[in-house]
């Protein structure tokens, strides 16, 4: 018996509406009952709200277009200013009718011209006899514009006196939208986060044809099993599924198991699935690289240009900060000027390295450096200017803080605070390649 029942709309579509949005049909149901029929006022607004992939924007887009309901559909990241948003909506009421001509777009900086200029369009496309809904994706952007877009937005049906719904999409609640001022409370409408059941059902339906619904479900299994504790997100669960599949079917392919033989597909997938945790949700190599590590058998780290987790969120100042604070405590202090002035005269190169000097410093590991011999570097390897400000210093205290730096012993006031890098080459390295600065020509371990 089909969970969704509405007398306005023929059985057929909705079912395959049902068919379309598995595991959400009491939400889609909950939509069918404030939409109610074609011609009937709906709720001027509503706001539905879920943490991300929870099927927000994919519930809304299907359920309007296999219905056929007019409506306008509009991502607030791009349009990130209200002009660009509201002639966006316009634009694409334009297109909302068939039976005419779209026009020129006109321009629209204020909401008294979109509220004129969309009565028009209304009038002009015939669209007066059914709701029209306006869908806002990232809806959550509306609260950097003009103080009066979202109240606006939300009583649009009463400013246009017409048959119109504002549907809101975000991924937080209500209560951190509401203006100070107070405005018109939507419907609320919440998606929960899909069980692992119902992530279990959604990804077995994406089985390819030339293996069987069981053997895709047991391989599912065995993915959830290992990433539904640290990922959840059904775009990033489907894309591993796709990414690995091929390696779990090595085993039947090769006819070494047949798919019943889950121990041996499992001996063969383990180590794999457990190399792509480490990479979940960040796409540092690409699709195609990593399938040909797969069949390299080699780790995602021996990849060039493959970046650390955490130095993606350095700012500029603070990569060549910790680039110098590398050089600090891994050369000898001897050596700075050879290493970092343009005029450092002539040096004997049996002078510059000592004959018995045979250990290597990275073997004696990380030496402690005033805060001035930091900053002298860091003037040195920067092509521009930099000024100390507190900008500069708010940074090495923010490295602190991440433990890419220790304070070594105590700040003390006469003698300067004094610190230790705790960064390995090979994360220093990729945190140069991203600067295009070479550190191997200023370490002294590799002169």
């Amino acid at each position: 018996m089909p969970n969704l029942e509405h007398p306005a709309y023929p059985a057929a579509a909705l079912l395959h509406l049902e068919s379309l949005v598995p595991c959400r049909e009491s939400q889609v149901s909950m939509l069918l009952s404030i939409f109610g029929e074609r011609q009937q006022f709906s709720f001027p607004s509503i706001f539905i709200y879920g943490h991300t992939s929870s099927g927000k924007t994919y519930v809304m887009q299907t359920l309007l277009n296999t219905l056929q309901l007019p409506h306008v559909f509009v991502n607030c990241v791009e349009c990130f200013t209200s002009r660009l948003l509201l002639e966006e909506i316009l634009i694409q009421l334009q297109s909302c009718s068939s039976e005419t001509e779209p026009t020129s777009p006109v321009p629209c900086d204020t909401f008294n011209d979109f509220v004129r200029l969309f009565k028009q369009a209304l009038v002009s496309r015939e669209l007066q006899d059914q709701t029209l809904y306006i869908v806002l994706d990232r809806a959550e952007q509306l609260r950097e514009m003009e103080a009066n877009i979202l109240p606006a937005f939300l009583r649009l049906q009463e400013l246009t006196d017409s048959n119109v719904t504002v549907v809101l999409l975000s991924e937080i609640v209500w209560e951190l939208f509401r203006p100070n001022v107070g405005c018109f409370d939507p419907l609320t409408l919440y998606f929960p986060d899909y069980s692992i059941g119902h992530l279990q059902k959604i990804l077995s339906q994406n089985h390819p044809p030339e293996y069987t619904a069981d053997f895709y479900a047991a391989y599912i299994n065995i993915l959830l099993g290992v990433f539904y504790m640290v990922c959840r997100d059904l775009k990033e669960l489907r894309h591993l599924a796709a990414l690995n599949f091929s390696k779990y079917c090595e085993p039947v392919v090769r006819g070494e198991a047949n798919e019943r033989d889950t121990r041996k597909l499992w001996k063969n997938i383990e180590p794999h699935l457990k190399k792509a945790m480490q990479t979940v949700y960040l796409r540092e190599i690409s699709s195609s690289q990593w399938e040909r590590l797969q069949h390299d058998g080699g780790e995602p780290g021996q990849l060039k240009g493959l970046s650390a987790h955490t130095h993606v969120e350095l700012p500029y100042y603070s990569k060549f900060l910790l680039i110098a604070a590398y050089l600090a405590s891994y050369n000898p202090v001897r050596t700075d000027k050879r290493l970092f002035l343009k005029h450092h005269g002539k040096m004997k190169k049996t002078n510059f390295m000592k004959k018995h000097e045979k250990t290597s410093n990275h073997l004696l590991g990380p030496k402690p450096f005033p805060l001035d011999r930091l900053l002298a570097i860091l003037y040195s390897i920067v092509d521009k200017r930099v000024a100390p400000t507190a900008n500069i210093f708010s940074q090495i205290t923010s490295l602190v803080t991440l433990q890419l730096l220790s304070m070594v012993g105590q700040n003390d006031q006469l003698e300067g605070p004094r610190y230790k890098c705790t960064v390995s080459l090979d994360f220093i390295r990729a945190v140069a390649r991203t600067v295009n600065f070479d550190i191997i020509k200023y370490l002294y371990d590799f002169l």
